[in-house]
């Protein structure tokens, strides 16, 4: 059996008081099994060689990005394994161009894809001021509408309570034109991906990078 020794400092006079709390219970402190130096609540140190879990620290912010995906080929896109304790995601879009006249089309679920069930409408505006649209129940819609028009901007969903979702968008279509739009949506579990697809599922993506950061 191993043993606990306390040992002194011969060239210190203070003494070193260890104070059990109010407590009922029997408590166990297990020591690392190292040669070593204990990080204290109050005392002012370096940590090193450690690793953070999953979650956030208090009074930071933890953001993830992800790896940039080329949108020039597919009808869809997808960003999954994505932490239980996001709360925001952001979706960033570089030129992305469609090879018809559809529109974009973000989804997100918990274990698959929502298709179904969303609120959600998108506007585009003009530098004349007119404008058009769309809206969609199979997903949050950003209204492009033209082949070759590439958007440039960000779609940032963030969790509201429980498992309800809200969207808002904005950036630009074409050189132009300025896109914009929101929505919201209820998925019954934890968000674990996202897909940037399109409206009418056939037409495919042809030009630019998506990618997203979530914290």
């Amino acid at each position: 059996m191993s043993s606990v020794a306390l040992q002194g400092n011969a060239s210190g006079s203070g003494a070193f008081v260890v104070t059990s709390p109010n407590s009922n219970s029997n408590r166990t402190l297990t020591l690392p099994d190292a040669t070593d130096t204990l990080a204290g609540i109050a005392a002012t140190q370096t940590l090193t060689n450690k690793t953070l879990g999953s979650g956030l620290v208090a009074g930071a912010s933890l953001i993830t990005s992800g790896t940039a995906v080329a949108s020039t080929s597919g009808t869809s896109i997808d960003f999954t394994s994505i932490p239980s304790w996001v709360k925001r995601i952001t979706v960033m879009f570089n030129g992305v161009s469609l090879s018809g006249s559809s529109h974009p089309l973000i989804q997100v679920g918990s274990g698959s894809v929502l298709s179904s069930g969303y609120t959600s409408t998108g506007n585009t505006i003009t530098q004349s001021s007119t404008t058009g649209g769309l809206s969609s129940a199979a997903g949050f819609v950003i209204a492009v509408g033209a082949a070759a028009s590439a958007f440039s901007g960000h779609m940032v969903l963030t969790l509201v309570s429980g498992s309800i979702w809200v969207s808002s968008h904005s950036g630009l279509n074409s050189t132009t034109n300025v896109c914009c739009g929101g929505g919201n949506v209820s998925i019954g579990g934890t968000l674990d991906r996202v897909r940037i697809t399109t409206v009418n599922g056939t037409d495919t993506f042809d030009t630019g990078s998506i990618n997203i950061f979530y914290e």
